[in-house]
């Protein structure tokens, strides 16, 4: 222990010593560890990014659809199959279940006029279950059914030609037709892509259904049961069994995944980007190890006399070796963590002004496998980085200190 203590005692001095030269190296460490950081750290984001994205489409994982549809493809009258659903799923003990009409058209009330638009009707579960983002608002709410003005989330467009008055002044918006009436505008969902103009409203199930007597037959409805990823192969095909049996003539039901990290090709998709990143990441390292190597056998051709002194007054080869090493160890070591600090700032105050554009609704914390990582590759490059330097010190013979 003491002959360790006393090692780093003269890397140190060493450093202390040499400050302008350790502050170069430094430096560049301090950048290639920061880039190898920041590279770990947002390829965790995109990742993250990329569930969510996904999430939205598919539902969380694991997320089992569930179609009813005739024979020949047409609808199914979607409340006598509720029932049939409903005494099912209450052996399962389901707690978020979401019914999602697409398909619907219907008449909205704007300032240009009246228009046809695409319309959804959710349940409140439906934003946990897909993880729906909203740029002002709130989502449904169970209680919304018993609402005088049932509620409504409309889409940016939408909002756009409404004048973006703010959801907290309750605006309101008056639908045409069989469904027609006064409804609160309740939240805002933003643009799917940068360019995306297609105005959109989403309904409260319950809340539609009471106004008319029944849903239009282009609706398609289907069934979203969000259940736990290790249980979702055994639930499936039992739950398919379960709604199937006594089911009447002419009447079909498939129950399938809809979450992509069912689908094929996925996992496979998310380890190919992480090995580019990694290699990438290697890249960076190995530019700034060079780096340091070359910056390290500059100096130790000046520093032949000052080892071969050490060596004269009886320092032996493996402390000479040691110091050596574990001088570049240090130095990387420090420029690591600086860098590291750095790269956490940084990022901390990227994703707080979602400069990256990535919308996350769980925005995780900075990835403890990115700080980990870097500081891992500041004590490798430490080490290779002073191995060479220090075999070089190790030839160093005292009458080589005094030809120098």
């Amino acid at each position: 222990m003491t002959a360790i203590l006393g090692a780093l005692a003269d890397a140190w001095a060493e450093i202390r010593v040499h400050r302008m030269r350790v502050l170069l190296s430094l430096i560049g460490i301090a950048v290639s560890v920061g880039a190898l950081t920041a590279v770990v750290a947002l390829s965790e984001y995109q990742f993250q990014n990329q569930i969510e994205q996904s999430d939205r489409y598919g539902g969380r994982a694991a997320t089992i659809q569930v179609y009813a549809s005739a024979a020949d493809g047409g609808p199914v009258d979607a409340a006598q199959f509720q029932e049939r659903f409903d005494r099912v799923a209450e052996r399962y003990g389901f707690t978020q279940v979401s019914r999602v009409a697409d398909g619907l058209q219907v008449l909205v009330d704007a300032p240009d006029g009246a228009r046809q638009t695409s319309a959804r009707l959710l349940d409140p579960s439906f934003a946990l279950i897909h993880r729906e983002k909203l740029i002002e608002g709130r989502e449904f709410l169970p209680t919304d059914v018993e609402a005088l003005a049932p509620p409504v989330i409309i889409s940016e467009p939408l909002w756009d030609r409404l004048g973006r008055v703010p959801v907290a002044q309750h605006p309101t918006l008056r639908l045409r037709g069989e469904a027609g009436g006064t409804y609160q505008i309740v939240g805002v969902r933003p643009k799917q892509w940068q360019h995306d103009e297609e105005v959109r409203i989403d309904l409260l199930f319950d809340a539609y259904a009471a106004r008319v007597d029944r849903l239009p037959d282009e609706t398609s409805v289907h069934w979203d049961v969000w259940v736990s990823e290790h249980s979702a192969a055994e639930i499936g095909p039992v739950l398919a069994m379960d709604l199937r049996a006594g089911l009447p003539a002419g009447q079909v039901v498939n129950v399938s995944r809809a979450d992509f990290a069912a689908q094929p090709g996925y996992a496979e998709g998310m380890r190919i980007q992480e090995l580019i990143m990694t290699g990438i990441a290697a890249l960076i390292l190995g530019l700034g190890a060079l780096s340091l190597i070359n910056i390290q056998l500059v100096a130790m051709r000046q520093r032949v006399r000052e080892i071969g002194v050490r060596r004269a007054f009886g320092a032996t080869a493996g402390r000479v070796f040691t110091t050596v090493l574990l001088e570049s160890l240090v130095a990387t070591t420090v420029a690591g963590i600086i860098g590291i600090a750095l790269t956490v700032a940084a990022l901390r105050w990227v994703m707080a002004g979602d400069l990256l554009n990535m919308q996350l609704q769980d925005v995780p914390p900075f990835p403890m496998r990115a700080a980990v990582t870097g500081l891992v590759a500041a004590v490798v490059v430490g080490a290779l980085s002073g191995f060479v330097p220090a075999l070089v010190a190790l030839r160093v013979k005292v009458i080589d200190a005094i030809r120098f």
